[in-house]
C-alpha cells in the first residue's frame, strides 16, 4: 500500500473510532468505565486492539482505559492496590497472590492468548541452530517466577539443558529493558515478544531461532483478571467485557494479517506496517491467539507443570479456585457475531480522504 494511502487508511479508522468512543453506548445505558492495565504493549495482544480500535467496547457500553504497566508483577501490584479494575496478565500471578494467602483472590475470567509470545532470538545469524549451542553461552534472561522465563526454562529442560548450570544466565534487568539492552549489545540469545523479534531481524541484529510458544503447548498464558470483590460487584461489566473480547478473537480468526495489522496500527504508530503483518502472521501460524475466552482444564494443569519445573508452585491449585468460567460460557454461548466481516474498517477506509495527524499510541 502506497503511503498516502494507508495514511489516509489510519487517519479514517481513527476519525471513525473517536465517533464510536463518543457515541456508541446502547441507547439509555450509562457508560461503564474500567481501567484496564496491560504488562506490555505487544502484537501479541493483537485482539485486545482490534477490540479497541473497531469501537467493540465502546458498542457494549464500555469506556476502556488502557495502561502500559511494564512487568507481570508491577501490573498485578496496580490491581491489588485498586489502581486498575481488569489487568491483563500471566495467569501464574494469580496462583502467586492465592499461595499468599489472600482474602480477595484473584480471579482469571478470560482469556487471550494459549502459548507463550516469545520467540529465542539469537546474535549470530550465520550458524544453523540447535539447542546445544547454548551451552555456556550469555544469555540475557527475563525475571525470575515470570511466565517468560519459566516457559523458557520448561523449554530447556526439555531439550536436556539446566538453565542454571549449562547457561550464563543474566537476570538483572528490568523487563522493560530487556529488548533495549540486547540490543546495545548485552548476550548471544535472548527471549523477544513480537514485534521486537521482527524489528531486531529487520535492522540485522540477529534472527529468531525457535518459538518458545510452540517448545511450550498450550497453557493461559495471558488472561484478564480481576478481584473476586470486583466480580461480584461488577458483574454486568466483567460480563459486557468478555462478550467483546470473545467477539474480538472471532475478528482475528476469520482476518488475515494484513488487515489486522491496518486495524492495530494506532496502537503501534513507530512499528511499519509490514513489520506489524510478519508479527501477526507468525503468532497466527501458530495459534498463539486464543480462540474463545475460555481456560481448559488441561492447560490450566500445563501452566502449573511449568511452573512446578521452575520451583515456583507451592502446591497444586485446582481450577475452579482461580477461574471463572461463568462469563466466557455465556459469552460463547450468547454469541451472534459468528465470524462475519464487521464493517468498522471497511468504512472506515472508504470514509474519508483527510489528512489530519492521528496522534499518538493511546
Amino acid at each position: 500500500m502506497k503511503n498516502g494511502t494507508r495514511f489516509k487508511a489510519v487517519v479514517a479508522a481513527a476519525l471513525l473510532g473517536l465517533l464510536l468512543l463518543s457515541g456508541c453506548a446502547p441507547k439509555g445505558e450509562q457508560t461503564i468505565e474500567i481501567r484496564l492495565g496491560e504488562v506490555a504493549r505487544t502484537v501479541f495482544y493483537a485482539p485486545q486492539y482490534v477490540a479497541l480500535s473497531q469501537g467493540m467496547f465502546a458498542q457494549e457500553g464500555l469506556d476502556v482505559q488502557l495502561a502500559t504497566i511494564p512487568g507481570g508483577d508491577k501490573a498485578m501490584t496496580a490491581l491489588l492496590s485498586n489502581q486498575a479494575d481488569i489487568a491483563l496478565i500471566g495467569a501464574e500471578t494469580s496462583i502467586y497472590v492465592y499461595q499468599q494467602g489472600a482474602e480477595d483472590p484473584i480471579i482469571n475470567f478470560a482469556q487471550l492468548t494459549q502459548k507463550d509470545g516469545t520467540f529465542l532470538f539469537a546474535r549470530q545469524t550465520q550458524d544453523s541452530f540447535d539447542w546445544e549451542k547454548l551451552k555456556q553461552q550469555n544469555f540475557l534472561g527475563q525475571r525470575k517466577g515470570g511466565m517468560p522465563q519459566m516457559s523458557l526454562e520448561f523449554t530447556l529442560r526439555k531439550h536436556g539443558i539446566d538453565p542454571h548450570k549449562d547457561l550464563k544466565l543474566i537476570q538483572n534487568i528490568d523487563f522493560a529493558n530487556v529488548a533495549s539492552a540486547f540490543g546495545s549489545g548485552t548476550g548471544d540469545y535472548v527471549q523477544l515478544f513480537e514485534p521486537q523479534a521482527s524489528i531486531f531481524e529487520k535492522e540485522g541484529r540477529g534472527r529468531v531461532v525457535a518459538s518458545i510458544g510452540v517448545e511450550s503447548g498450550e497453557l493461559p498464558y495471558t488472561v484478564y483478571m480481576a478481584k473476586q470483590s470486583y466480580l461480584n460487584t461488577n458483574s454486568e461489566a466483567a460480563q459486557k467485557f468478555t462478550n467483546v473480547i470473545y467477539r474480538a478473537q472471532e475478528w482475528i480468526a476469520a482476518h488475515s494479517p494484513e488487515q489486522i495489522a491496518e486495524a492495530i496500527t494506532p496502537y503501534f504508530k513507530d512499528t511499519e506496517l509490514a513489520v506489524l503483518t510478519s508479527s501477526i502472521k507468525r503468532y497466527k501460524e501458530q495459534s498463539t491467539y486464543a480462540m474463545n475466552p475460555m481456560i481448559e482444564e488441561k492447560e490450566w494443569k500445563n501452566l502449573q507443570d511449568v511452573m512446578a519445573s521452575a520451583g515456583e508452585l507451592k502446591s497444586p491449585v485446582a481450577l475452579d479456585k482461580l477461574v471463572n468460567s461463568s462469563f466466557a460460557k455465556q459469552a460463547i454461548s450468547s454469541n451472534s457475531i459468528g465470524n462475519t466481516e464487521t464493517d468498522v474498517k471497511k468504512s472506515a477506509t472508504e470514509a474519508t480522504d483527510t489528512a489530519v495527524d492521528a496522534g499518538g499510541s493511546p
